[in-house]
């Protein structure tokens, strides 16, 4: 344990390291810290003169947070807590009020997400590179996948992320906790929080880290995340394939959706869709698919909305025909161009697979039956023959 005298001559260096970086000038961190040793005697009765000079520099704040590797305004009030450990409690690094946005996730991050409404989130900590192994698995139960650098603003957005999505049971924290010299410990203080959960002054309790202090969620949030999310503790396991096995697991147990839901936490709820009624024709005209397996083509017609052929088309793949006639301007609707592509992937699997192929119709009620359309007549047991109206 360093000497008082010692210490208080490493946080001047520090101090003195970050006075010399412009870039501090406006960033957060650096102002944060001198306000707050500025505002305890064991500090300022020695390295006064050197705070108001550090004051002086200040410019309009440009960001909350760097992100730098060492940071030497954290570092110097880690050094001054132990001399106070009040001070541990002031200012703290990256914990400006964050802007949402619509949609889910409402914060912005270092994720992937996968599906809504799977079950299981998977946090990744300092091991950023196991995102894309994790997301491009494609597991059916993992809904976003994303790391973690932080004990506060870090966990913050974590948990107003998973609050906006009831349907994550599961978290599951992995990868490297991080420990550089600016002390953060999100893994092991995430962990805490979920065992634990947050102090009268919002402060993890039992974490390590040198910041956990949540101060833009409320108790009701925390409380809210603890009963939602079972937390699975893999800190340091970083092999992908025993993750993908964990992910598959957890999610076989099919929770469903949190019941204790924040209602203003949740940012998309599931709307209910109805089914087509009346049809209307796109203007364009419409048409038949053909699997021609002598060729191993797919064939499409079109037609008018009169009956009348006015093109032939062939390719090998379903994607060479839709491409094609968007290109030429032979669909103008958008539920007709799904109809049609969910027709021509239909058709292109009977080619490969030898099956039989029996174009829909299309969906929807066609009020005026003067009208030849042979994707409404497709699906019909009549034997009527293109350009007839089925009775």
């Amino acid at each position: 344990m360093l000497s008082e005298s010692k210490q208080l001559q490493q946080i001047e260096n520090e101090l003195r390291s970050a006075m010399a970086a412009k870039k501090c000038w406006g960033c957060g961190c650096f102002q944060d810290t001198v306000n707050t040793l500025k505002d305890f005697s064991a500090i300022t009765e020695t390295l006064g003169p050197l705070l108001s000079e550090a004051q002086n520099l200040f410019k309009p704040k440009r960001y909350d947070c760097l992100g730098c590797d060492v940071c030497w305004p954290a570092v110097a009030q880690n050094l001054a807590a132990e001399i106070d450990p009040a001070i541990a409690e002031g200012g703290h690094c990256a914990t400006q009020e964050p802007e949402t946005r619509d949609g889910w996730p409402p914060l912005p991050g270092c994720y992937q997400v996968l599906r809504f409404q799977a079950p299981v989130a998977v946090c990744t900590l300092n091991s950023d590179y196991l995102i894309k192994p994790l997301h491009d698995s494609h597991i059916e139960g993992l809904s976003i996948v994303g790391s973690l650098h932080t004990e506060n603003l870090g966990i913050e957005h974590l948990i107003r992320n998973i609050l906006a999505n009831p349907h994550i049971r599961y978290l599951i924290v992995c990868g490297e906790d991080t420990r550089k010299s600016i002390g953060h410990l999100p893994g092991q203080s995430l962990v805490a929080l979920s065992e634990h959960g947050v102090n009268e002054n919002m402060r993890i309790v039992e974490a390590k880290g040198k910041r956990p202090m949540l101060k833009n969620i409320s108790l009701e949030y925390v409380e809210t995340f603890r009963k939602q999310v079972q937390l699975i503790n893999q800190i340091g396991e970083v092999d992908v394939a025993l993750l993908q096995g964990l992910i598959a697991s957890m999610a076989s147990n099919k929770p469903g959706p949190f019941a204790g839901a924040l209602k203003e936490t949740i940012s998309v709820p599931i709307e209910k869709a109805e089914a087509p009624g009346k049809l209307l024709l796109d203007p364009a005209g419409y048409f038949v698919v053909t699997p021609d397996r002598t060729h191993q083509q797919l064939v499409l017609e079109h037609y008018s909305n009169k009956g009348v052929l006015s093109r032939i088309f062939s390719a090998g793949t379903a994607a060479a025909l839709y491409t094609h006639i968007i290109k030429l301007g032979l669909i103008s609707r958008l539920d007709h161009a799904a109809y049609l592509g969910r027709e021509l992937a239909r058709a292109e699997h009977a080619l490969l697979s030898g099956e039989n192929y029996i174009q829909d119709r299309a969906p929807g009620e066609l009020d005026d039956d003067s009208i030849i359309n042979h994707e409404q007549q497709a699906a019909c047991d009549c034997n009527s023959k293109k350009g007839e109206l089925c009775k």
